[in-house]
């Protein structure tokens, strides 16, 4: 049984999810999502980091419509998240990396912004931050995924914690 607690945890991961706040999930989060992103690390949508980011977010989008969209409406309603894709996601949170992983990847490549392959955790900071997440928990949850404390941070270590996240019962 998934306790009141959990459920109130999880709901306010869907409000990270619902970028322009309507009240529900759906593809134009992901595009909000993307867009942002691209914005503030000054790549076009053109570009090929740009194209990439827009393919991950759909891909993003499809698996969790596919996960929690019960009704089939093309919108993810608060409690379709809660209790679809809470169950689904706890029992196999691997899948919810899963269908994470090309958006992250995406999203890590544009934030690379010298192209060395390695994000710094100032970038996380504030890909975390265009993304909605408050200043303080972005600056420790990028610390926290510079697990080696080499200041940088890579798909390795963000993917098992999108996962965690949003599935991780305590």
């Amino acid at each position: 049984m998934v306790s009141s607690e959990y459920e109130r945890r999880i709901a306010a991961r869907f409000a990270t999810l619902d970028q322009d706040g309507s009240g529900w999930i759906d593809r134009e989060d992901f595009s909000v999502a993307a867009k942002a992103l691209l914005a503030e690390f000054g790549t076009t949508a053109r570009s090929g980091k740009g194209q990439a980011l827009y393919a991950g977010a759909e891909a993003f989008w499809q698996g969790m419509a596919g996960i929690a969209d019960r009704d089939g409406d093309q919108r993810i309603t608060r409690q379709e998240f809660v209790t679809g894709a809470v169950k689904r996601l706890r029992d196999n949170p691997e899948r919810f990396a899963e269908i994470g992983r090309p958006f992250l990847h995406a999203a890590l490549a544009v934030a690379d912004t010298d192209d060395d392959g390695a994000v710094t955790v100032a970038d996380t900071v504030r890909a975390l931050r265009v993304l909605g997440v408050p200043e303080e928990v972005a600056r420790a949850t990028a610390a926290a995924l510079d697990t080696d404390g080499d200041g940088l941070v890579g798909e390795q270590d963000v993917v098992p914690a999108l996962a965690r996240y949003f599935t991780v019962t305590e």
